[in-house]
């Protein structure tokens, strides 16, 4: 007997298929990273990020006001810290002047609708480039918390619509709601990292930032497997989430992005708030060197990982790929 239900009916053309599309995709549904340094008209090429860029403050506005243009409604700050600014307890991320602060408010002034997402942790601004301050060889977690605060309030000042942080210290959102709202923040939201595991998939985001944990005289950890999560764990992922809304957080976040689609989905069932995915700076890169190989279709692939992303559960999509998919979604 042939089959009464035929699945082939609804793929015969385009036209049947994109009725019945359980998933789409939008500008909306990304956040742009960016990457600030000093100087004026400055556009830095960074090697290991094709099609990326370290921009100075004027370059960020145009970037801010095209990518707004496309239809993104939120963009991701990350900042490119002079070495001589750097210290063991992140002092400059809570200078009011400093090129952080300096950005949100250079954003807000072009484009004041943009959602303007910083980052939080202490890496970029840390000598010995870990999240956290390090202390008789061991990340200290609560004297980071304090240094965070600080740098979230300081930021919130400057303009941030919500703080982000991923440094995966231990109740350190539960810290930044309160420090926010004591400071008159309290429309502030709060993007938390919650499921971020130590990745090797991080490393051309470090050659951006010079972010990696650097050799000392002084006894450092070696990695940030202390704090980051352990790839091989998938209940943990769901703890670490379900506690950051317990603390406060408005979004949380699973980073990597398609290497991870099962904690993804195992988060967005489990919860009741917006999940967001940051597909990573490896993922990014292998994308970019097998389209230059010739061994991919650079849009193709793309477009389908975007794509697995949000099927998986997604509500924000942070992506280096943001504005070149934004301008295929609006052909």
């Amino acid at each position: 007997m042939f089959p009464l239900q035929r699945d082939r009916r609804l793929r015969k053309n385009q036209s049947i298929r994109s009725i019945v599309q359980e998933t789409r995709l939008s500008p909306a549904d990304f956040m742009f990273p960016v990457f600030i340094c000093e100087g004026e008209k400055q556009r830095i090429s960074i090697p290991s990020l094709p099609g990326i860029f370290r921009m100075s403050i004027d370059e960020l506005q145009r970037e801010a006001q095209e990518i707004y243009q496309l239809g993104i409604r939120a963009i991701n700050i990350y900042v490119k810290v002079d070495d001589r600014l750097k210290d063991n307890i992140g002092t400059e991320a809570w200078n009011p002047n400093g090129l952080m602060q300096k950005a949100i408010r250079a954003i807000k002034e072009v484009c004041p609708e943009m959602i303007v997402m910083p980052d939080v942790a202490l890496d970029p601004y840390s000598m010995y480039g870990h999240d956290g301050i390090v202390k008789n060889g061991k990340i200290e977690n609560d004297l980071t918390l304090d240094a965070l605060v600080k740098m979230a309030v300081s930021q919130a000042e400057a303009g941030a619509d919500f703080v982000a942080p991923s440094d995966m210290m231990d109740g350190r959102v539960l810290r930044l709601r309160k420090g926010l709202d004591s400071a008159g923040f309290s429309d502030v939201g709060i993007l938390s990292y919650s499921a971020k595991y130590a990745s090797a998939l991080y490393g051309p985001f470090r050659d951006a930032l010079d972010s990696a944990p650097k050799t000392s005289d002084v006894e450092v950890p070696k990695n940030k497997k202390t704090y980051q999560m352990d790839f091989a764990n998938r209940i943990e992922a769901l703890r670490e989430t379900l506690k950051d809304i317990e603390e406060g957080a408005d979004i949380v976040m699973v980073k990597p992005g398609t290497s991870y689609l099962d904690i993804v989905r195992e988060v967005k069932d489990h919860v009741h708030i917006p999940v967001a995915v940051y597909q990573v700076s490896g993922e990014y890169a292998m994308v970019k060197a097998g389209s230059e190989k010739g061994w991919i279709d650079h849009d193709q692939v793309m477009m389908e990982q975007l794509m697995c992303i949000k099927r998986a559960g997604a509500s924000l999509i942070t992506t280096y790929f943001a504005k070149e998919a934004a301008v295929l979604l609006n052909k």
